[in-house]
C-alpha cells in the first residue's frame, strides 16, 4: 500500500520559514517524480514544484521560485519543500504527490498525501 505522509506544517509569522517533508512508502521511490501542490480555502489545488526521480531535474513555478526550493533524499524516501519569506498568501494545505512522469498537472499524479496545513500570519 502506497503512503505519502506530509509533515512540517504549522503556524508562522510572515517572513518566516518552514520546511515541509513528505515521507513515502510502498512504492519504488526513486522511480517516481514528486510534486508539491497547495490548496487555499475556496481555491483550486495549485501546482508549486516538482522533482525528477533522481533529483537532477526540478521545476518551481515562477510565483514562488525565489522563495521555495524542492529537493529529495532517495535513501530516506522523502521529498522536501523549503519555504522562506513566507507571506499570508501562502496560507494553504500543502500536498505532496507521486507521479510516473515529471508533470505539473494534478491528473498525472497517482498518489497523494493527506496534506499539512500552513498558516502564515502578519
Amino acid at each position: 500500500q502506497v503512503q505519502l505522509v506530509e509533515s512540517g506544517g504549522g503556524s508562522v509569522q510572515a517572513g518566516g520559514s518552514l520546511r515541509l517533508s513528505c515521507a513515502a512508502s510502498g512504492l519504488p521511490f526513486g522511480s517516481y517524480a514528486m510534486g508539491w501542490f497547495r490548496q487555499a480555502p475556496g481555491k483550486r489545488r495549485e501546482f508549486l514544484a516538482n522533482i525528477s526521480g533522481n533529483g537532477r531535474s526540478t521545476y518551481v513555478v515562477s510565483s514562488v521560485r525565489d522563495r521555495f526550493t524542492i529537493f529529495r533524499d532517495n535513501d530516506k524516501a522523502a521529498v522536501y519543500l523549503q519555504m522562506t519569506s513566507l507571506e499570508r498568501e501562502d496560507t494553504a494545505v500543502y500536498f505532496c504527490g507521486a507521479s510516473r512522469s515529471l508533470s505539473t498537472g494534478e491528473g498525472f499524479y497517482d498518489h497523494w498525501g493527506q496534506g499539512t496545513q500552513v498558516t502564515v500570519s502578519s
